[in-house]
């Protein structure tokens, strides 16, 4: 036993000499590959971490430059968004109200300049005036017009809210109002338009009413479309201005709430005085507009002059008589009184004031007729009602402060 023990014993050394040196040199390969994989993580997550690190910068230079893009943007924004003024910087702009342009129940408007030498009218409040001290027309007016952009209607370039000191910041334009081309004699003999021009004022005022009655996200009606209120550049371009009686409402469900009548006597239509005309919507502006185009053709000064009793004559009836019986009326503006443009600003006026919203035609459909060259033909007579003229006549005397029950449209 003891032999084959030490047999054993012989044979099974060398081969475990032999196990234990395949073993070892098994152990130092693991070394190895445990440094070669660890030489290879390293590397791999530097890699990442560059990787990492690059892509970072490339984010933080991206997201840097969509900022600077959004500043640009502020920037030029800025200069379309109106910009708050105190009132030291308003007179500064006024120049502490060296030059006064005019002056209204409204207020007073001066001629100023910001700082980079553009020209402005800095109009000032009169507290009193505007809807009782409320401020009411001064909301009306920045939140109308503040982000409004069209070629026919007036910019807000500012405004100030400084305590009880309020006043706006407009665009300066600098052949003032449509008013003095319309009631001035002087402008009338020596500084006439041409028709030509007037029917260009005329198709421009009615763009800027109908982008505010169907360009805007709301609908803008103006209420007091007159040509005071008609502002005119260094081109004569018009421009819609004083949207302190304006009312928003939107596009397919206008509800107007009025508790008086607004706007200016001879210009207010008729549903705004008594809803039994119908209900009030921008159709009040086209009846507006439609006496404001008689009014630029010299009309009612004509009117006046070659009629005796004035208290009980209503021009736009006088004007549809005339032209019905084929006799142009005679201008004051031009000798002969006979051009085509103001037989059309005729005719297009008196389809505007109609007594009921429903026949007159909208303001699309009243640019079309501008754009025409023909003349449109004679609307129906729209004063064939006695009893609506009557009704009217004694709707507009009554006193403003009279209140009217809310009125409400659906179109």
């Amino acid at each position: 036993m003891v032999t084959v023990g030490r047999g054993v014993s012989r044979v099974s050394r060398p081969l475990l000499a032999r196990a234990f040196r395949q073993l070892f040199c098994s152990v130092l390969n693991s070394h190895h590959f445990l440094r070669y994989a660890g030489k290879v993580g390293g590397i791999l997550v530097l890699s990442f971490m560059l990787v990492a690190f690059c892509y970072a910068i490339y984010l933080y230079k991206q997201k840097k430059n969509y900022q600077q893009k959004i500043e640009v943007f502020l920037e030029d924004y800025k200069a379309l968004k109106p910009t708050r003024y105190s009132y030291a910087d308003i007179k500064k702009i006024s120049n502490h109200f060296k030059v006064k342009l005019g002056e209204g129940g409204y207020g007073s408007v001066f001629k100023g300049q910001l700082s980079n030498d553009v020209p402005v009218a800095v109009k000032i409040l009169n507290d009193k005036a505007d809807a009782k001290g409320s401020g009411a027309d001064f909301i009306n007016e920045v939140s109308t017009i503040g982000l409004i952009h069209h070629v026919n209607v007036v910019r807000l370039v500012g405004y100030c809210a400084d305590g009880c000191r309020r006043a706006l910041v407009y665009e300066f334009l600098p052949n003032n109002s449509l008013e003095n081309y319309v009631y001035s004699k002087e402008n009338r003999r020596n500084g006439f338009l041409g028709w030509q021009k007037m029917e260009e004022i005329a198709l421009g005022i009615a763009k800027g009413i109908e982008y505010l009655h169907q360009g805007c996200a709301q609908r803008i009606l103006h209420f007091d479309i007159k040509p005071h209120n008609i502002l005119l550049d260094q081109n004569f371009n018009p421009k819609i201005a004083d949207f302190g009686l304006a009312k928003l409402c939107s596009k397919g469900q206008s509800i107007v709430s009025m508790t008086m009548a607004r706007g200016t006597v001879g210009y207010i239509a008729p549903e705004v005085f008594s809803r039994n005309f119908g209900k009030v919507s921008s159709k009040s502006d086209v009846y507006s507009f439609g006496m404001l185009l008689l009014e630029m053709v010299g009309a009612r000064n004509h009117t006046l002059t070659e009629t005796e009793n004035t208290s009980e004559v209503y021009f736009p009836e006088w004007i549809f008589r005339q032209l019905e019986q084929e006799t142009e009326t005679r201008s004051q503006i031009e000798e002969d009184g006979k051009s085509k443009i103001e037989r059309k600003l005729k005719i297009v006026g008196l389809c505007c004031v109609n007594w009921h919203p429903a026949d007159r035609p909208s303001m699309k459909h009243v640019i079309q007729m501008l754009e025409a060259e023909d003349c449109p033909a004679m609307p129906p007579n729209p004063f064939s009602s006695t009893s609506s003229r009557n009704a009217f006549s004694a709707a507009s005397a009554r006193p403003f402060a009279n209140e009217l029950e809310v009125i409400s449209e659906s179109e």
